[in-house]
C-alpha cells in the first residue's frame, strides 16, 4: 500500500488527520466483544419467532394445518398467510423503471400461492427460539405444484409463467440510445460500416451476499412508540417503509441498527421478515425477535448479478472502437425488491467505462422467474458492466493482434481530457489512467511476466502463465437527487448530518450514514477534528438510530464518505459561522477581523484568541451573548451531490493454468485505484482487499445454483463456495490521487472499487492463459472443470499448444467468435 505520511500542519496548528492511518475506533468493542448484535438483544417477556418456508419453487396452498404447532409447549400462536392478508400489505418497490412496469403483489406471507422455494407460508411464535423451531416442524403444509419458470432465457421467451396473473414474466424493458440522447452517434451506422465486428455473450452467474452477520430483528411493541432493531442497512428507509406498508404513523416507529456484521448490499431491503416481526409483536402484545439460520440467508435473502449479457462492439482494423450495443436480460427472481428493477439500470452508464465510444445502445429486460428474488449486491449493476467491457477489450485485442493493454490505452480519455462527458451522458470530473496504469505495470513487472508467457507457449508448458487486465472506473457516491428522480427512483440521495458543541468542549456528530463494518467513527472523527481543530479523541460519532438521527438516506452505493462525510463537513463549517459573532462578542473585535485556525479565533494581527471549546461553554452559559444569537453552537446540514464521485483504476492478474488439471493459480494481484483524497489510508487498504476478494470469488469460486424444480442446492457453505485466506495471496496494492471536484474532501468512493475491478481481471487471466487452445470465454466461475472442459473443447483440441499457436495468439482474425465457452455458455 501506499505509505501515507502524516500532513505537515501550520506552526501552531495540530497536525492534520485527514490522510492518517489511525486504528478504526470501533475495533476496541468490536474484537474485544464488548459490542451488541440485534440477536444480543434481550427484552423481558420476549418471545421468538420461525418462519415456515417453502420447499417449492412455484405451487399452490391448498391447506395449512396448524393445530399440532399450536398445541406444543411454549407456542404462543401461528400465523399463516390468510390470517395477515388484511394487515400485511405488500413488500415495498421503490424504483419502478418505466411506467408500464409489471409486478405482482409481494406479501410478507404467502397467501395463496407461493412463488420461490422459500418464501414464508406460516411463522410460528413461541417463547425459545428451540420451541419456536420444533413446532414449525409441525405446521403441515399441502401443495399442490405449478410449473416454474427458472432458466432466464426460457422465462424471457414466457416458456412458463412465474406469476401467471401477469401474463408475462417480462417485467420491463428500458433503454438509452446516445443518438437519441443526444450524446453519440448512431450505434446500427457503426455497426454496418465496422471493420472489425466482436460479438459476444456472458453470462453473470447468481450470487449470494453472504454478509458475515445473518439477518436478524427484535420489535418491541410496549412503549409509545414501537422500536425495531434490525441488522441493516437502511433504518431510516426501513422506518419509512414500514409506515408506509402497515399504515402507522412514523412518528410512532423507531428503527434502530446496533453494530451491523456486514450487508454488501444484501441488507439493502425491506425484508418479509421485517414485516412479519413487527405484526406479530403487534399481534402478542409482547417483544419479538427472529434470527435466521445461516441456510436460510442463503436461501430466503435476496441474491446478486445473474444476467445474460450479449454485445456487439464495433472498431476499426486498427483497435480504435467505433461502437458499442449492449442487450441484457436481467433475472428478478419471483418478486421486485427495494431497488431490484433498477440494478441493472446503474450498470446502463458504465459499459462505456473509461472508453470513448462514439455511438452506444443499451437495453434491458427484467424477467421474472421462479427463485429469491435479487437485489442490490456490492457494486449493483457496475460490476456486471466492467466484467463484459474488459473482456471485450481482450477479444478486441486479439482480433486486432495488439497487446490488450495497448487497445485500452488506444481508446481511454486521456488525462487531459477531464472533465469529459461520455457516450451515456455522465461528465467524468478527474481522473489520470495513465498514471494509475503506469504504477500497476510497474509494480506488476507486466514487460517481464509477458516474456515469460510467451517462453512458456514456445515450450509447450503445461502450466501455462495468463495475464488479466481490468482498466475501470464506476459511477458512485449515489446520488444527485434530479438524476434519481429523472430514473423515477422513488427518493433522493442527499443526506444529512448535525455536529452538536457540548460545554466540555467535546462534540457530537450525528450523521444520517449508517455504518456496517465502514469505519465512519474514526474517518468522521478525523473530518470533524481537522474542520474544527479539536483532538480527534474528543469527537463522538453517532448513527442508526432513528431517535437520534431523524433524517438520512443511510449506506449504500459507495456514498457514505462523499456524501455523508460531506454533510458532516457542512455542518462543522456551519458550527464555526455560528461561533463567528460570540467570539468577536467575547474578543471586543470585529467579525471581518477575526480568523479561525486550529480550533480558535484569532484576531487578525494580534495574539488575542479564544478557542471553540470556550466558546461553547459560553453559548451553554448564555450570560453574556450577542443581541438576537441563541444559546447554542449546534447545526445540521443536508447535501445533496451535483454529481457522482467516479473513482477508478488498474487491476493486473497473473495466473497459472494446469492445462492437464485445469486448476488456476493466483500468482500476483496488483492493483492501483485512485479513489481521490484519501482520508484514512488504513481503512482504504482495508475496502480494497475486500473487495479484491469478493471479485476474486465470483471468478473463481462463488455460484448459486437451482436445479431442474427450483431447489436451491448450493444452500450451505459446503455447497457454495467461499474463499479463506488459504484460497487467495497477498496483493500489492497502491493509490494515485486525482480528487474529486463534486465534494469539498476531494474523495471518491472506495467500498466496491476492488469487487469491481477484480473479476474481469481474473478471468481474463485465465483465458488468457488458454487462449493458444482455442478458448475465448469460460463461464463464471472458472472452475478446473470449466477451465479444463474449455480446453478440450477449443480449436486445439486439447492438444499442448504450437509455436504457431503461439503466434496467433497476436494475430488479426484467427479467434472463432465463441469457441471453447462452455457449462451453457452461448455456442
Amino acid at each position: 500500500m501506499t505509505v501515507t505520511e502524516d500532513a505537515p500542519a501550520p506552526a501552531g496548528e495540530p497536525a492534520r488527520e485527514v490522510g492518517r492511518a489511525r486504528r478504526r475506533k470501533e475495533d476496541q468493542r468490536l474484537i474485544t466483544g464488548r459490542t451488541r448484535w440485534t440477536d444480543n438483544i434481550q427484552l423481558p417477556g420476549m418471545l421468538h419467532l420461525s418462519m415456515v418456508r417453502s420447499p417449492f419453487a412455484h405451487a399452490r396452498i391448498t391447506s395449512i394445518e396448524t393445530a399440532e404447532a399450536r398445541k406444543a409447549d411454549g407456542v404462543v400462536a401461528v400465523l399463516t398467510g390468510q390470517d395477515l392478508a388484511e394487515t400485511q400489505g405488500s413488500l415495498p418497490c421503490a424504483w419502478p423503471i418505466t411506467e408500464d412496469q409489471k409486478a405482482p403483489p409481494h406479501p410478507a406471507v404467502a397467501v395463496d400461492r407461493v412463488a420461490f422455494s422459500g418464501e414464508v407460508v406460516a411463522v410460528v411464535i413461541a417463547r425459545s427460539a428451540a420451541a419456536a423451531r420444533d413446532a414449525a416442524e409441525l405446521v403441515d403444509v399441502e401443495y399442490d405444484e405449478l410449473p416454474a419458470a427458472l432458466e432466464l432465457r426460457a422465462a424471457a421467451d414466457d416458456v412458463m409463467l412465474a406469476h401467471p396473473d401477469l401474463g408475462t414474466n417480462r417485467s420491463a424493458t428500458w433503454t438509452f440510445d446516445s443518438a437519441e440522447a443526444g450524446t453519440g452517434e448512431n450505434v446500427e451506422d457503426a455497426i454496418r460500416d465496422a471493420e472489425v465486428l466482436i460479438e459476444r455473450e456472458y453470462r453473470q452467474q447468481r450470487l449470494i451476499p453472504s454478509f458475515m452477520e445473518p439477518r436478524s430483528t427484535v420489535v418491541d411493541p410496549t412503549g409509545e412508540q414501537v422500536v425495531m432493531w434490525s441488522a441493516t442497512q437502511v433504518p431510516h428507509i426501513l422506518r419509512v417503509m414500514l409506515a408506509m406498508t402497515l399504515g402507522v404513523s412514523e412518528s410512532k416507529v423507531r428503527v434502530i441498527a446496533p453494530d451491523v456484521g456486514g450487508g454488501f448490499g444484501g441488507k439493502l431491503q425491506v425484508t418479509p421478515e421485517e414485516i412479519i416481526t413487527f405484526l406479530a409483536a403487534r399481534h402478542t402484545g409482547k417483544p419479538c425477535k427472529w434470527t435466521e439460520t445461516r441456510s436460510e440467508s442463503m436461501l430466503a435473502a435476496h441474491h446478486g448479478r445473474d444476467q445474460w449479457q450479449k454485445l456487439t462492439l464495433a472498431a476499426r482494423a486498427d483497435g480504435t472502437v467505433t461502437g458499442l450495443k449492449v442487450e441484457l436480460l436481467a433475472d428478478m427472481g419471483a418478486y421486485l425488491g427495494l431497488v431490484t428493477p433498477g440494478v441493472p439500470i446503474l450498470g446502463a452508464f458504465m459499459f462505456n467505462a473509461i472508453y470513448k465510444f462514439p455511438s452506444y445502445h443499451f437495453t434491458c429486460t427484467n424477467v421474472f422467474t421462479n427463485k429469491t428474488w435479487t437485489d442490490a449486491y456490492r457494486g449493483a449493476g457496475r460490476p456486471e458492466a466492467t466484467y463484459a467491457i474488459e473482456r471485450l477489450m481482450d477479444e478486441l485485442a486479439a482480433e486486432v493482434g495488439l497487446d490488450p493493454m495497448e487497445v485500452r490505452e488506444k481508446n481511454w480519455i486521456t488525462h487531459g481530457e477531464f472533465p469529459f462527458t461520455t457516450v451515456a451522458g455522465l461528465e467524468y470530473d478527474s481522473g489520470n489512467y495513465e498514471a494509475a496504469t503506469a504504477r500497476a505495470k510497474e509494480l506488476f513487472g507486466y514487460d517481464e511476466l509477458r516474456r515469460e508467457q510467451a517462453q512458456r507457449r514456445a515450450a509447450g508448458d503445461r502450466v501455462q502463465l495468463g495475464i488479466g487486465i481490468s482498466t475501470f472506473t464506476e459511477m458512485c457516491g449515489l446520488a444527485p437527487s434530479r438524476v434519481l428522480g429523472s430514473l423515477n427512483y422513488g427518493a433522493g440521495g442527499w443526506e444529512h448530518a448535525a455536529v452538536r458543541m457540548l460545554p466540555t468542549g467535546k462534540v457530537e456528530v450525528i450523521t444520517g450514514s449508517s455504518a456496517h463494518g465502514q469505519g465512519h467513527e474514526t474517518a468522521w472523527s478525523q473530518l470533524v477534528a481537522d474542520r474544527l481543530g479539536i483532538p480527534f479523541e474528543d469527537v463522538e460519532v453517532l448513527h442508526g438510530d432513528t431517535q437520534i438521527s431523524h433524517k438520512g438516506m443511510d449506506t449504500y452505493g459507495s456514498r457514505s464518505l462523499v456524501v455523508g462525510g460531506q454533510a458532516v463537513l457542512g455542518a462543522a463549517q456551519k458550527v464555526i459561522e455560528k461561533a463567528k459573532p460570540l467570539a468577536a462578542h467575547v474578543l471586543e473585535a470585529n467579525v471581518d477581523d477575526l480568523e479561525f485556525a486550529g480550533g480558535a479565533f484569532q484576531v487578525r494581527g494580534t495574539d488575542t484568541s479564544i478557542g471553540l471549546g470556550d466558546l461553547a461553554l459560553a453559548a451553554f452559559a448564555a450570560h453574556d451573548l450577542p443581541d438576537g444569537m441563541e444559546a447554542s453552537l449546534d447545526a445540521d446540514a443536508t447535501f445533496d451531490p451535483a454529481n457522482f464521485s467516479f473513482p477508478h483504476g488498474t487491476h493486473l492478474c497473473a495466473v497459472e493454468v494446469d492445462t492437464e488439471t485445469g486448476q488456476t493459480t493466483i500468482r500476483k494481484y496488483v492493483s492501483v485505484d485512485d479513489v481521490g483524497t484519501i482520508v484514512n489510508p488504513q481503512i482504504v487498504e482495508g475496502q480494497i482487499h475486500g473487495g479484491i476478494v469478493q471479485g476474486i470469488a465470483q471468478a473463481l469460486w462463488e455460484e448459486a445454483v437451482y436445479d431442474e424444480n427450483g431447489t436451491l442446492v448450493s444452500g450451505s457453505f459446503v455447497d457454495y463456495t467461499l474463499p479463506t485466506t488459504a484460497d487467495t495471496i497477498s496483493f500489492t496494492t497502491d493509490q494515485t490521487v486525482s480528487p474529486a471536484t463534486s465534494n469539498d474532501i476531494g474523495a471518491k468512493g472506495v467500498g466496491e472499487a476492488g469487487c469491481i475491478a477484480s473479476t474481469p481481471a481474473v478471468v481474463n487471466a485465465v483465458v488468457d492463459a488458454v487462449r493458444p487452445f482455442g478458448v475465448s470465454d469460460i463461464v463464471m466461475p472458472c472452475t478446473p472443470e470449466r477451465v479444463w472442459k474449455a480446453i478440450q473443447a477449443g480449436t486445439a483440441g486439447g492438444r499442448a499448444p504450437t509455436e504457431a499457436d503461439a503466434a496467433a495468439h497476436f494475430e488479426p482474425g484467427t479467434h472463432n467468435q465463441g469457441a471453447g465457452q462452455v457449462e451453457g455458455g452461448p455456442q
